[in-house]
């Protein structure tokens, strides 16, 4: 009796792993679903938008972006640690998986054990921009204004432990400024609010705020990365503007759930890697002001595990409370 039920459950076992493998080579046979962590409008949902065709295309498969927006990014992180391992659910994921460490004492999902890395996208400096009728016309002014009115103003970003977050707030830190959080759901949000003039300042992603500073919608005080961005090669880095030791750039790249064949994973990195060395898409991200950064997995793990360091730094030396 023992042996055939030995023999039973290792056959269905073989039959199992027979129609993974299958299934596995027959991939991709259906649209596969992009997940985008934050609002529409947002440097995150650009990357998304940009790549989606081309990889699509060169998958044979359509790939659909699902905006889910919330708590820092993690609901729709959360959706893609959580869903079925077989390659039909994408993550555009940032640099917020490696801060939302740093910040939050429970997270639903680990970034290193529920996702797995395909590879880094593309990174981008922020610019530090303001309303146009805020009386400072200058970094140098703003810091002015900031220090004669010590908690008055505020900054909006696009939610709690963000990179805007703890980008800007290492900013203050180094100018020894004082200013009012303000998280907002999402990049798209947040610059509707300052384009209202309902917030002070706010550190956007380049390609987010980029038209509205050629429209003069917002004034640019400075980018935050140590070369100057050359969409805007009239506005100074922070450290043309005297603060040292600072840089902050943003990055972007794909995931897909821990537990995903070998295979799959192989296949979208291929597909990914192409796309993002294509001139079609280095074209539309050189306008954007954003870096193409492909990488191997291994290399983004490798990535990922030194900015999760690196972001726990700042906020134990900035004494931010953990959430």
């Amino acid at each position: 009796m023992y042996r055939i039920v030995h023999s039973l459950l290792s056959a269905m076992l073989c039959s199992l792993l027979i129609s993974q493998a299958a299934a596995a080579d027959a991939y991709p046979e259906r649209p596969i679903r992009l997940v985008v962590p934050f609002s529409p409008g947002g440097g995150t949902d650009i990357n998304a938008r940009i790549l989606a065709e081309p990889i699509g295309r060169a998958l044979g498969e359509t790939i659909v972006v699902d905006n889910r927006p919330g708590a820092a990014s993690m609901i729709g992180s959360d959706i893609v640690a959580k869903a079925d391992p077989d390659g039909y659910t994408l993550l555009m994921g940032t640099i917020s998986l490696t801060m939302n460490a740093a910040i939050y004492k429970h997270m639903p999902f680990d970034t290193q054990r529920d996702l797995a890395p395909i590879t880094r996208v593309s990174d981008q400096p922020s610019i530090l921009v303001v309303h146009p009728s805020l009386p400072a016309k200058s970094f140098k002014d703003f810091v002015a204004l900031m220090h004669a009115h010590p908690g008055k103003f505020n900054f909006g970003t696009p939610g709690y432990g963000s990179g805007s977050h703890l980008g800007t707030e290492l900013l203050l830190q180094k100018i020894n400024a004082k200013l009012v959080h303000v998280p907002f759901k999402g990049t798209g949000p947040a610059l509707s609010a300052l384009l209202g003039d309902q917030i002070t300042v706010m550190m956007s992603t380049f390609a987010s705020a980029l038209p509205h500073v050629k429209q003069k919608r917002l004034r640019a005080y400075a980018v935050t990365t140590i070369k100057r961005a050359s969409p805007l090669p009239d506005v100074p880095t922070l450290a043309e503007e005297g603060v040292l030791d600072y840089e902050y750039a943003s990055w972007y790249g794909l995931f897909v759930p821990a537990g995903t064949p070998q295979s799959i994973i192989d296949k979208i990195h291929k597909a990914a890697i192409a796309s993002l060395k294509s001139p079609e898409v280095m074209r539309i991200y050189e306008a954007q002001g954003l870096n193409a950064t492909p990488t191997t997995p291994a290399q983004f793990a490798q990535y990922i595990a030194s900015e999760k360091r690196k972001w726990a730094r700042v906020v134990s030396d900035a004494r931010i409370a953990l959430q």
